[in-house]
């Protein structure tokens, strides 16, 4: 019996957008292995093969686990929010692999990630180039976070930023801030997506010197927000955050001929 990891991505959380490839891979799995808050997301899915639910950072711990039992014969799903290999569980499958000088079948299965999610919601801040920065200094030192930050802004980037705000976590945030600030117009849009496509979802636009006011706290940012920081071009229109091509310079966009 041949055994093997199939690390899927669920999405930003409603069933409508998990892929049709990741449904297969959870259901044609022997055991499912995940975060507690992610398998509740797909309790549907599967409902009669085995589930083992961890909290948050015990992801090494749920890495071995998933080998064990792929080195066992069992069909293993891993199960990760968004896109595995954005900040998912990819990377850490095969660092452990590497580490262990282990041999398993891995395949990755994709999924929507969080800033295509919060993209959509927004309308279409990402059409020119982004960078995408976590500011949760768990595994990243804080300075070099905000170098990314000051560095990705002062290129005029649009910045989407991952796991902003904590309850106890809030520095990087506030720091953050205080680079944008420095780096870009008080005016410049930004759009803060929470809990995208989940109960509870809420999306708003604001300036950025609005969001480095209230550095978090009314506007309600947190793990489940995405923040999306527009660039030098970027403006609202009916209440949608835009970042523009460029086809502007190049053709002719209104309804003359």
């Amino acid at each position: 019996m041949s055994g093997g990891i199939t690390v899927v991505g669920i999405g930003p959380g409603g069933m409508e957008h998990i892929t049709p490839a990741a449904r297969a891979a959870i259901e044609r799995a022997d055991v499912i292995l995940g975060y507690k808050t992610y398998l509740r997301l797909i309790a549907e899915l599967a409902p009669n093969t085995p589930r083992e639910a961890s909290g948050m950072r015990q992801e090494v711990a749920r890495v071995k686990r998933a080998i064990e039992l792929a080195q066992q014969g069992r069909r293993v799903t891993l199960v990760s929010g968004g896109d595995p290999g954005i900040y998912g569980m990819a990377g850490l499958v095969y660092e452990v692999l590497r580490e262990r000088g282990a041999t398993v079948a891995v395949e990755i299965v994709p999924g929507v990630a969080a800033l295509n999610a919060a993209a959509a919601l927004l309308g279409a801040p990402l059409m020119h180039d982004f960078a995408a920065i976590s500011l949760s200094d768990l595994l990243t030192p804080l300075e070099d976070i905000l170098r990314r930050v000051e560095m990705a802004a002062r290129a005029d980037f649009v910045l989407c930023l991952y796991n902003p705000r904590g309850q106890s976590r809030t520095e990087p945030f506030r720091r953050a801030c205080e680079v944008l600030i420095r780096c870009r117009a008080p005016e410049t849009p930004v759009g803060i997506v929470r809990s995208a496509y989940r109960e509870g979802q809420q999306v708003v636009v604001v300036s950025l010197g609005e969001l480095c006011a209230d550095e978090g706290v009314v506007l309600q940012v947190d793990m489940a927000t995405l923040v999306v920081v527009g660039n030098s071009r970027t403006f609202v229109y009916e209440g949608r955050m835009i970042t523009p091509r460029g086809y502007g310079g190049r053709y002719d966009l209104s309804d003359s001929p």
